[in-house]
């Protein structure tokens, strides 16, 4: 976990691709209000319960694009699933474009600084893929199981950067 003082900057599994970016190397360890409100929400989400609060995030680290598309990740809820397309038809609606590119959407969903929290977990690919997570597509499913969806049609891709 990563924080600024009073909200969370960063969450991560061990080993997650882009595990810790934008971290200064000289940063140090703290014991933070901030983490145990963090800790709490993680033992009640993997508890398998639904949650009534969010830990103080923020986000300010990404571009004005990844921000948006982590802002949208938030809106998915609990137990549900949204695909990279879906994603891209909001952002392009919302600045009266015809289209966004889905990949440029992946791009921004994979960067998202604080797992679980944000969801980024809960975006497949259009044709019911997994495709990639960076914490790794093992744990991508698991959190989607543990959300009580229904993963039998969804498909594992072959080969990929995050499998």
């Amino acid at each position: 976990m990563a924080s600024d003082g009073t909200a969370l900057t960063g969450l991560w599994f061990d080993g997650q691709k882009y595990f810790a970016e934008g971290i200064k190397p000289d940063a140090e360890e703290k014991k933070l209000p901030i983490f145990d409100e963090a800790m709490r929400w993680l033992d009640i989400y993997f508890s398998g319960r639904r949650l009534d609060f969010t830990p103080p995030l923020n986000l300010e680290k990404g571009t004005a694009f990844r921000k948006e598309v982590w802002d949208l990740l938030l809106k998915i809820p609990y137990g549900q699933t949204t695909t990279y397309g879906k994603l891209a038809a909001q952002i392009a609606a919302k600045h009266g474009q015809k289209r966004m590119s889905a990949q440029a959407v992946g791009g921004a969903v994979g960067h998202n600084p604080i797992s679980i929290i944000v969801p980024c977990h809960r975006v497949v690919g259009t044709g019911g893929s997994l495709t990639g997570y960076a914490g790794g597509l093992a744990k991508k499913l698991a959190l989607l199981k543990l959300e009580g969806i229904d993963t039998a049609n969804f498909t594992l891709p072959a080969k990929g950067t995050a499998l």
